[in-house]
């Protein structure tokens, strides 16, 4: 049996041709044949050509913080398929759509694992891979004893890797522990901004390249606040810090005398940061319609559960400190390329963790057009015949969905500041993205108020949410599946309120007018579970609506059957 670094595929041939062809389809980003690369000035061209390779760089960063053994695993599968072994080229498709050994691919309950015997920890590789939650909770408890505090708040912080140090823990920041890869990338993005033609873009790229060279959070901060003004600018790259992949860190605040140690000492517990790089170009069209829903969000901030009791960062009085653009997409790697169940549509950054927020300054919103135009037109319309009931049909819009999108990433503005969002502990993020769904739906209403969506775009929106997201595949995995869950809580209220129901023949049926006011009760329960800071009530909030009977595990057999794409391939022209 062929093993890599000792490692067997713990696939044969003919499963990873299935994996990689029947079950996979593709994402493909633009090419320079497309009118928006076209378009650019030659010195926005040649800033692009740097950008991606800085984007790719910082993959192999992102490689690491997930396995410390994707990189060499990587290496051993591509020398292997250059070599003519057909195994080897196989399972490497397969590792570049997961962007590593092994992940949940949003439909199989156990996470796929490209070798035998070589699975992915909880604290991925942030922490070393030896380290049980136990062992991590011990140790803790000893340095608060011995009165390490400030090792421990860099311990608790999103970005370092953590390593031992005999008998207790370490933390290195990135800018350090990356000091190479962070290197190579400064000097493509300053490059870049020699050869860009916008001076805010050219602007960011230096602070940022600053930011990767210096561990000082003042840097990022200085960074992100300047990426954040951008509206205008023809490119865009980003580099994203999302804090969903870490699920050790978070366990601290589930652990009664850790947290009160925590609390005591007032340090912020928050995930660590895996790092992607996004590249692309704005596209004009799509970014006025996302411009007509941001002129709303200072209305939506008065009408949020509970608006009295915690500040709003968005205020009717001042203005929105907020920039949106869609964009056509050349590159995406790192986090964005860890295809494991499904992509990034858009994003709302930075987050509430963030210094540059703490300190005033303001978010962006990006829209991925390439990924979110990427669905099976023959299979989606298999999926109405079979689950809605024909009078529906009609109202089903891929463009809704899209809108729906909208709505939540201008959720995630809206609500308790970061000190609440991170108190759930483990729950923390399904939480929030239950607020950002909840607040996108339960004010569909107000967009159709002020006139920027018509009554019938409201039913389309309402549709294409429930049809496209809420009809599971699997049965949710907690708490890796974020998305999933919170699907899984909104179908599950809206059952209860009467919202939707299945005729006897399980035709769905959708109730319009009973929509967003169901929602909107769950929006509450939400934002009451942030601000008391409560993660047992975050559990129980979850435990509540995750209930799976034989309806859900007949809406998830029929999807199997229907056939689902339980990977994607992302194809680029421009990292060759």
């Amino acid at each position: 049996m062929t093993t890599y670094n000792g490692y067997e595929i713990n696939y044969t041939i003919e499963e990873l041709e299935k994996m990689t062809t029947t079950d996979m389809t593709d994402v493909t980003l633009i090419s320079k044949e497309h009118p928006s690369y076209i378009n650019l000035t030659d010195g926005d061209k040649k800033a692009l050509e740097h950008l991606v390779i800085a984007a790719k760089i910082l993959n192999n960063v992102a490689l690491i913080q997930d396995n410390a053994l994707n990189i060499p695993q990587k290496k051993a599968l591509t020398e292997a398929s250059q070599k003519g072994d057909h195994h080897a080229t196989l399972a490497l498709k397969l590792f570049n759509s997961l962007n590593g050994v092994a992940g949940l691919n949003g439909i199989d309950e156990k996470p796929i694992t490209i070798f035998k015997d070589l699975n992915t920890p909880i604290g991925k590789n942030f922490y070393p891979t030896d380290l049980s939650i136990e062992e991590f909770h011990t140790i803790l408890l000893k340095m608060f004893n011995n009165n390490q505090i400030e090792e421990i708040k860099k311990i608790l912080s999103s970005r370092t890797m953590v390593i031992r140090d005999n008998d207790i823990l370490k933390a290195i920041d990135y800018t350090i522990y990356f000091k190479e890869e962070f290197s190579l990338m400064a000097n493509e993005l300053e490059v870049a901004s020699h050869y860009t033609t916008d001076n805010l873009f050219k602007e960011y790229l230096s602070w940022q390249a600053q930011a990767l060279l210096q561990n000082n959070e003042d840097m990022d901060m200085l960074a992100d606040k300047h990426w954040a003004l951008m509206q205008d600018t023809p490119l865009e790259f980003t580099i994203s810090r999302e804090n969903y992949d870490d699920e050790m860190t978070s366990t601290v605040l589930e652990n009664k005398a850790l947290k009160a140690l925590i609390q005591q000492h007032n340090i912020e517990v928050v995930a660590k940061d895996m790092l992607g790089a996004r590249v692309g170009i704005q596209n004009k069209e799509g970014t006025k319609l996302l411009l007509q829903f941001k002129d709303v969000m200072a209305t939506l901030s008065s009408k949020m559960p509970y608006a009295d009791k915690y500040e709003q960062t968005i205020s009717q009085n001042e203005d929105i400190k907020q920039t949106m653009v869609d964009v056509d997409l050349v590159s995406l790697t790192g986090d964005y390329a860890q295809c494991r169940g499904g992509m990034t549509v858009a994003q709302n950054l930075p987050n509430n963790d963030k210094l540059s927020i703490k300190t005033g300054g303001g978010r962006r919103n990006v829209y991925h057009r390439q990924v979110r135009s990427s669905h099976d037109p023959i299979r989606t319309q298999k999926m109405l015949n079979t689950f809605l009931h024909p009078s529906f049909h009609q109202y089903y819009n891929t463009e809704a969905d899209h809108i729906f999108v909208i709505g939540h990433e201008n959720g995630h503005s809206l609500g308790p500041s970061s000190e609440y969002q991170n108190s759930p502990g483990i729950c923390k993020s399904i939480i929030e993205e239950n607020k950002a769904d909840t607040i996108s739906i339960a004010f569909m209403p107000e967009y159709l108020k002020n006139g920027v969506i018509n009554e019938t775009q409201l039913k389309e929106i309402y549709t294409s949410w429930i049809t496209r997201r809420l009809l599971l595949s699997s049965k949710p995995i907690f708490p890796t599946e974020t998305y999933k869950i919170v699907d899984l809580i909104e179908f599950n209220k809206l059952l209860q309120c009467g919202a939707i129901y299945f005729d006897e023949n399980k035709l769905l049926h959708i109730e319009f007018d009973k929509v967003s006011p169901a929602i909107y009760e769950l929006l509450s329960e939400v934002i009451n579970i942030q601000l008391s800071k409560s993660p047992e009530l975050a559990k129980s909030h979850i435990d509540k609506y995750s209930t799976w009977n034989e309806l859900h595990e007949y809406i998830s057999s029929t999807q199997k059957k229907l056939g689902v794409k339980k990977y994607k391939n992302i194809v680029s022209f421009f990292e060759n």
